[in-house]
């Protein structure tokens, strides 16, 4: 990785700048470091899927048998240098996913996941290969829609049932300031 004075680092190969979700830099056997979204294009085109070389230095890194370049390490310095914690993203297929988790316990929204699509497979395209930027889309996680998974969560529960308390609180007392007011107004 060349990283000039007073600029961010980037990806030698795309350019951008790394960061904690698709650009995370992850590091080669060789020490060179890569976002995970080249990588991961990398890995889907080499024949040898075990087999990565370096862009740069050509020195291969050998990966276990299944193993995905997301499992590669991450670049801890250049996160620290920037500032960011590591996400976990995972490849699946051909996508690029990554799981965004609320920071609080007791904020009390479902996560969210996030996908990077890395292309059509191989043998799928029809005509020449086309210039299409990757897109990325949030998805929601499958129990997002489900009232019952929601009900499962122990901290929405209480939640709930708080919720509920303080609304029944605030209509008791709106109800008993017009009854008093009724009251108190038609006897004077």
């Amino acid at each position: 990785m060349a990283e000039k004075q007073g600029r961010e680092p980037e990806c030698p190969v795309c350019w951008n700048p790394f960061n904690n979700t698709f650009h995370t830099p992850k590091v080669l056997d060789c020490c060179h470091s890569f976002c995970v979204e080249c990588l991961a294009h990398l890995s889907l085109v080499t024949p040898a899927r075990r087999r990565l070389l370096c862009p740069l230095c050509r020195q291969p890194t050998v990966l276990a048998s299944g193993q995905p370049v997301t499992d590669l390490p991450t670049d801890t310095a250049v996160l620290t240098l920037l500032r960011l914690e590591p996400h976990h993203v995972i490849l699946e297929g051909r996508q690029l996913c990554l799981k965004d988790e609320p920071k609080s316990r007791y904020f009390l929204r479902q996560p969210r996941v996030y996908t990077l699509e890395l292309g059509p497979g191989p043998g799928s395209q029809t005509g020449p290969p086309q210039d299409v930027a990757p897109t990325t889309s949030p998805s929601p996680s499958p129990s997002a829609d489900s009232l019952r998974g929601c009900f499962r969560n122990p901290q929405f529960r209480t939640f709930a049932y708080l919720l509920a308390v303080i609304l029944s609180a605030a209509l008791l007392l709106i109800f008993s300031i017009f009854w008093t007011k009724q009251f108190f107004g038609g006897v004077g």
